[in-house]
């Protein structure tokens, strides 16, 4: 997903702006316009995804990817509520935390 959706929101951010709330595209365009905040969270999306996949990688990648996973969907159900994608996000919660919990270090 985040693959996907990364090299997406690079190549067509356009297609994005409906998914971002007003209210949080009125507070990014006070820094930066919306395209720019779309095609950084795309790039960070993109590098989450390649982290995810890196199975040659120390568990410290994966586990700091879950981290920034689940934090990204718990922001996401905490400030834009429920809507049509939400189930997909709850999923998305659950299986980035049980990620973060099945790459700790083995004792």
């Amino acid at each position: 997903m985040y693959l996907y959706s990364g090299y997406d929101l690079i190549t067509n951010p356009q297609h994005w702006y409906g998914f971002v709330p007003r209210w949080f595209s009125q507070a990014v365009a006070q820094l930066a316009p919306i395209e720019t905040y779309l095609r950084l969270q795309g790039a960070a999306e993109l590098a989450l995804g390649i982290l995810f996949l890196a199975w040659f990688l120390p568990r410290f990648g994966v586990r700091m990817a879950s981290i920034l996973a689940v934090g990204e969907m718990a922001l996401i159900l905490l400030f834009v509520g429920v809507d049509p994608i939400t189930f997909r996000d709850i999923g998305l919660l659950g299986a980035t935390a049980a990620l973060f919990l099945l790459s700790r270090p083995r004792s």
